[in-house]
């Protein structure tokens, strides 16, 4: 009997050294580090320089005026440091602007968060109409403020508009009412004005305060007998606080700044007794042809409200804080 020899053993395939991966180096960790560096001051630059060319520059440039002799046409320009400031504030017109933009401030900004708020609470749940409702609310925002001011301008003229012989229609009054005739009406009447036009913008941004309101605390509250006052008191105020602010610092701002309605509607008048701050600068700059004195008068209003800013900031910080 013949043994079978067996064949020649073949080893299998060499199983390949496995290598350990490379801890990066410090100059490629380095490298990297510097990449990501320069990608974000490239993602950053473009709105480095919009800032710088746009607000910083012309910052500067204000601050340079307003210490200066600057007349809009050609002239001598020097350093008069403070002469421009002292001029603007002893102005007989300085004073009565700040109280009515003042006094503009307070009543605009407490009717037309009045009325946001309303319209907002009114709109707040998903029923059969709300989208119209929503729509129609904030249609005026769309339209431009100076377009708007000559729309109103059209409504209240007492010659050709459709509003001022109302009132004589309705046993009211003698004849055609004029809206701008006095101090207290052109007040008034712009005040509706600025409502109309932005109480639909306000009443979104408080909207999307009430949405994001969890609907299972109005449900606890209920369950615990809170009636819609207490409610409204103790969750929808606290609750709607963020939304609230920013209507606020936004409305103020945009009242202390107010010119567009004015000077459409009222152009200061009756005797310059709805001239705001705005106003007096675009007199002293393009009236008066001193953008010195337009300058430093720009100056207090940004400070003014940089200041106002800080306190709201500050009384919010403390307002969530306890």
């Amino acid at each position: 009997m013949q043994m079978q020899t067996a064949g020649p053993v073949t080893a299998g395939p060499r199983a390949r050294p496995q290598h350990r991966r490379r801890r990066p180096s410090w100059a490629s960790a380095s490298r990297r580090r510097l990449s990501r560096k320069v990608k974000g001051l490239a993602y950053a630059a473009p709105t480095a320089v919009f800032v710088t060319v746009f607000f910083l520059l012309p910052l500067l440039l204000v601050g340079q005026m307003s210490l200066s002799d600057w007349p809009l046409l050609a002239g001598d320009r020097g350093v008069n440091a403070p002469d421009n400031y002292t001029r603007v504030t002893d102005g007989t017109l300085f004073w009565p602007a700040v109280r009515f933009t003042l006094l503009y401030t307070v009543i605009a900004t407490v009717v037309l968060l009045g009325l946001a708020l309303l319209l907002a609470l009114l709109v707040q749940e998903s029923r059969p109409g709300a989208g119209f409702f929503r729509t129609v609310y904030f249609l005026p925002g769309a339209l431009g403020l100076a377009s708007a001011s000559l729309l109103f301008w059209g409504l209240y003229s007492p010659t050709t508009g459709p509003l001022s012989p109302l009132p004589e229609r309705l046993g009211l009054a003698d004849g055609p009412v004029s809206f701008l005739a006095t101090p207290t009406s052109a007040l008034l009447s712009t005040v509706f004005l600025v409502v109309w036009k932005f109480a639909g913008f306000y009443m979104l941004i408080l909207l999307v305060g009430l949405q994001r309101i969890p609907h299972e605390v109005y449900e606890a509250a209920r369950m615990d007998g809170a009636g819609r006052g207490q409610i409204f008191r103790s969750i929808t105020l606290p609750l709607l606080r963020p939304s609230l602010a920013l209507c606020l610092l936004l409305c103020v701002t945009g009242s202390l700044l107010a010119f567009d309605q004015f000077f459409v509607l009222t152009k200061g008048g009756p005797d310059n007794s709805t001239v705001t701050l705005v106003q007096l600068i675009y007199r002293e700059a393009f009236q008066r042809m001193n953008l010195g004195t337009a300058a430093a008068l720009s100056v207090i209003v940004l400070a003014a409200l940089l200041v106002l800013n800080a306190l709201q900031f500050r009384g919010l910080r403390r307002a969530d804080e306890s």
